[in-house]
Order: C-alpha cells, then sequence, then structure tokens
C-alpha cells in the first residue's frame, strides 16, 4: 500500500530529478547524425546531452524500425543498380516471383517477398563492411 505520493520534480535531498521528453522526429535526427561519416556516438551524445547509452538504445530501435530516420538523413549504404538478363532454368527457380538478388563486390544476397527489412538492411551492412 502507497502510504504518499513523491513529486519527482521537486528536489529531495539535494537532488534534482527531472525527466526529458524527446518527439520522435528529435530522436531519428540525433541517431542520423550519429551515422553521418566521422560521427563518434560519444561526441554527438554529449551535443545533446543525453549519454552514449540512450543513443545506442534509440539506434537500436531504429535498426528494429521502431524508430524512423529523417528521409534526407538517413544513411546510404550501396548504389543500387538495376539489370534486366535472362537467367537459366537453375537460377529461375531459386528466384521466385517477387524476389530480389542484391549484388555487393561480388556477393549476393537473396531477398524472398515479405523478408523482415531490419534483417536484410543488417545483412547488407555486414556485407558491406566486409568489402
Amino acid at each position: 500500500m502507497v502510504d504518499h505520493i513523491v513529486d519527482a520534480s521537486e528536489r529531495r535531498g539535494g537532488v534534482d530529478i527531472r525527466r526529458r521528453r524527446w518527439r520522435a522526429e528529435d530522436k531519428g535526427r540525433i541517431v542520423a547524425e550519429s551515422y553521418a561519416p566521422g560521427a563518434v556516438v560519444s561526441e554527438v551524445a554529449r551535443r545533446h546531452d543525453i549519454t552514449p547509452q540512450h543513443l545506442f538504445a534509440w539506434r537500436k530501435a531504429a535498426r528494429a524500425g521502431r524508430l524512423t530516420l529523417p528521409a534526407e538523413e538517413a544513411p546510404m549504404f550501396v548504389p543500387v543498380v538495376t539489370t534486366i538478363r535472362e537467367v537459366g532454368a537453375a537460377e529461375a527457380a531459386t528466384n521466385g516471383p517477387g524476389s530480389i538478388v542484391i549484388e555487393i563486390a561480388g556477393a549476393r544476397v537473396r531477398a524472398q517477398r515479405g523478408v523482415d527489412l531490419g534483417w536484410l538492411r543488417d545483412v547488407l551492412r555486414a556485407v558491406k563492411a566486409a568489402t
């Protein structure tokens, strides 16, 4: 049973407790800033008065699709080139309708319709990092 209610906004014992609320747009902008070439997460976090752990949690949320990055600031991973070519019977059997094949530096990634986009993004990042 609760005997009293504590107002977290008042000073208690010399400690000022404040909780800052961030809009989803602001979080997305800060996460996109942390993905910029040459950016250091701890420096980005310090600039926005948050802890690096907080920023890493937001980055994880963005990778899981729970936080959207601004379109103009979303990191670009690889240029996309589309080609139409004749495929053999064996290749046609593995590439069904609605599937795509992504080639990066000699590596091929096949994705079927309905693939989890967060997972595919992580796979493409890993392939690109390995090249």
